[in-house]
C-alpha cells in the first residue's frame, strides 16, 4: 500500500478546489475520481463524516460542486455523483486513512499473513498507528497488504 497514489485523470487541483468546500459542509473529500467517455465529463466523489453521511449530505455536496465542475468542464457534458464511502470500504491508499481516525478498521498484515483489527489513532506518511485489542502498534504501509473499514467493530 503506498502513501498516495500518484493522479492519472489530472483531477488533482480539481480535489484540491473542491477539498475545502467539503470541510465547509463538515465531510470530508476521501475521493474524486474524473473520467471522460463520448464527451461526457463523469465525476465521482466519495465524502465522509463520523456521524455518518446521508442522502442530505450527498445532495448538498452535489449542489455546492456543481458551479465549480461546470465552469471548469466548460460546454461539455456533465455527470456527478456522490456517495459515502460505504460500510466495509476497501482503503485504497495511506493517505486515506486520514479520514478514518477513530474509526476501526481491519488490515492483512503481510508478516502475519492475517487479519488484523483495530482502531485507527494517528496517521503520517511513513506510517499509521492503530490501538489494537491489547496493544498499540505502529505500521508501515509496506506491511498492510489490504484495509477495509470495519464494519462489524463499530456494532
Amino acid at each position: 500500500m503506498l502513501w498516495k497514489k500518484e493522479r492519472k485523470d489530472g483531477g488533482a487541483e480539481l480535489e484540491l478546489a473542491l477539498e475545502p468546500v467539503a470541510k465547509g459542509l463538515g465531510l470530508s473529500l476521501v475521493e474524486l475520481i474524473v473520467s471522460r467517455h463520448r464527451g461526457t465529463v463523469h465525476v465521482r466523489a466519495v465524502v465522509f463524516k463520523r456521524e455518518g453521511v446521508g442522502i442530505d449530505d450527498c445532495s448538498r455536496f452535489h449542489r455546492a460542486i456543481t458551479p465549480r465542475l461546470e465552469l471548469a468542464f466548460g460546454e461539455a457534458e456533465l455527470s456527478i455523483e456522490v456517495s459515502s464511502p460505504g460500510i466495509d470500504r476497501l482503503i485504497r491508499d495511506g493517505a486515506e486513512f486520514v479520514h478514518y481516525i477513530g474509526c476501526p478498521i481491519k488490515w492483512y498484515n503481510v508478516e502475519l499473513a492475517d487479519w488484523s483489527y483495530g482502531i485507527v489513532e494517528r496517521v503520517t506518511e511513513t506510517f499509521i498507528e492503530i490501538k489494537g485489542i491489547d496493544r498499540m502498534e505502529t505500521l508501515t504501509y509496506e506491511r498492510i497488504a489490504k484495509a477495509k473499514l470495519d464494519s462489524k467493530a463499530a456494532e
